[in-house]
């Protein structure tokens, strides 16, 4: 562990800067490309673009986005069992670069198998680079906090960098195009990769080595079976080229978000009913389960930013400022420069709320996050409705949406994963993270069905899809937040219990 007073980068340990600039590569390749892919796949072939339906193309999205973030539980047991978290994060780095390389190469039958490779990357990178920032501090560092919103300024940081350069590479279709945009996320991963090696002496022992590793029988085991699905992946994804086996987008992705949902309630439950839980704890898991339907229920609304509101800032929107033509891609940047601006707002905004002794409960604020989100499509229900009039609507809408989305997630996001960390059975954290990272699957899965609804010839039919979006989302908040007037009493058990814990043991 890196000692309190050894710290070089903002007064935090050598190692959050290497952590910090790989994350901020990362995110740049993550987020430049996850910008492009429904405008690319609904772009026609004169285009340069795939020209699938809009419904396939955010279908696939979903499936794409929500699989990024299921595959970071495989990814995390992997590390903490079999080869640790740096080398998770090199090899998952490498992976996601070799993706980024072949979307890169102009060819629409790798296209998919490049998605495949950046899914994979992801899944190995992202929770363990974020669980390596813990590591370099001790338990009594009081500069952990601080050093995550540090870290989470170089995700920020990340996407406006890809926003802004896949975008414009995007946009400018005569002398770039499609595949230098995909192309410079490849370039970005790189830079991440060559200064992750080159500094990785600074993060000491953190993710060196497995938490848990296991036996030599059990690690060959392991190898096998992970070397039999990707086996599986790859004959599945040869055939699918050579088409040998055809499948349907949206099938597909109905299936998957009812499979994941199912997931998600059967370990919840075995946890619940098979984990040996006091009262009070099941109590607690009842008022987490308020926070994860309303997190997936947020996902499913939010990432309509890179689908429909995409393709709505790019048909619908008056991208004109004197000579120039902002790039459709820009406006997803908003959500970013928000966060930074508002972030330390609401950071002293529980602050000060917990000084004058209102605390409102998990529940409450999630609900809150959830329809104000909820209220941004409200705003693009009225733009829309000007868009099927045969208008461009101009950019305000967009930001004034996005302004929304962004204060929603800072009410929802921060506050969800505190609750799953504080209301979680001690023994079950680890899992219950997992579990809780599902909501964000089924979320974007969810997402990319919604936004399948919207066809591009009826611009008539979006005014609709957002106000359902929104009335739905509303509706949820509004029932999670009643219920959460009562389950505010089960959320502070732990509290309560850990004071009789103290009480008793200084009594004896």
């Amino acid at each position: 562990m890196t000692q309190p007073n050894a710290g070089t980068f903002f007064g935090q340990p050598e190692g959050l800067k290497t952590l910090f600039f790989t994350e901020m590569w990362e995110r740049m390749s993550y987020y430049g490309m996850r910008m492009l892919l429904v405008l690319f796949m609904t772009a026609t072939l004169q285009e340069g673009g795939l020209g699938l339906t809009v419904a396939s193309a955010a279908a696939i999205y979903g499936l794409y986005t929500g699989s990024v973030y299921f595959m970071g539980l495989p990814g995390g047991w992997i590390a903490d069992r079999l080869i640790g978290g740096q080398k998770a994060v090199w090899y998952g780095g490498l992976i996601i670069m070799i993706g980024h390389i072949i979307l890169a190469i102009p060819n629409d039958n790798t296209f998919f198998i490049g998605l495949v490779f950046v899914i994979l990357g992801t899944g190995l990178l992202k929770p363990n680079i974020g669980a390596m920032v813990g590591q370099l501090y001790s338990d009594e560092d009081k500069r952990r906090d601080s050093g995550y919103a540090i870290y989470y300024m170089g995700i920020n940081m990340g996407s406006v960098i890809g926003y802004t350069v896949c975008g414009y590479l995007m946009e400018d279709q005569e002398n770039f195009g499609w595949h230098w945009a995909f192309g410079a996320a490849a370039i970005g991963m790189a830079i991440g990769l060559f200064q992750y090696r080159r500094t990785i002496d600074k993060l000491n022992s953190a993710g060196a080595e497995p938490t848990s590793p296991l036996s030599s029988k059990a690690q060959k085991t392991s190898w096998l079976v992970i070397t039999g699905v990707l086996i599986a992946i790859a004959f599945t994804m040869s055939m699918i080229m050579s088409g040998s086996l055809t499948v349907d987008p949206v099938s597909i992705a109905q299936y998957v978000a009812v499979c994941f949902t199912l997931v998600f309630f059967l370990y919840y439950g075995s946890i619940y009913y098979g984990g040996d839980l006091t009262g009070s704890e099941k109590k607690r898991l009842w008022a987490l389960l308020l926070v994860c339907v309303a997190s997936a229920c947020f996902w499913s609304g939010f990432e309509q930013a890179g689908s429909s509101m995409n393709l709505f800032a790019r048909d619908y929107t008056d991208r004109i400022v004197g000579n120039f033509e902002v790039p459709t891609g820009w406006f997803q940047s908003l959500n970013a420069v928000f966060i930074v601006l508002l972030s330390p707002f609401f950071a002293a905004l529980w602050i000060n709320l917990g000084k004058r002794l209102v605390s409102p409960s998990y529940g409450i604020k999630c609900a809150v996050g959830l329809i104000i989100m909820a209220s941004g499509f409200i705003v693009m229900f009225f733009a829309a409705q000007y868009a099927a009039s045969g208008m461009k609507v101009a950019p305000y809408w967009l930001v004034a949406t996005y302004f929304l989305h962004t204060v929603g997630e800072l009410c929802l996001s921060p506050v969800a994963l505190s609750a799953v960390s504080k209301l979680s059975p001690r023994r079950f954290a680890g899992q219950m993270m997992g579990v809780f990272v599902l909501t964000y699957s089924i979320g974007n899965i969810i997402s990319g069905l919604l936004a399948g609804n919207f066809d591009p010839s009826r611009v008539d039919q979006l005014p609709n899809l957002y106000i359902q979006i929104s009335l739905f989302s509303i509706g949820i908040g509004i029932v999670i937040m009643l219920i959460a007037f009562r389950s505010r009493f089960w959320e502070n058990l732990a509290e309560e219990e850990a004071a009789e814990v103290t009480k008793n043991t200084a009594t004896a």
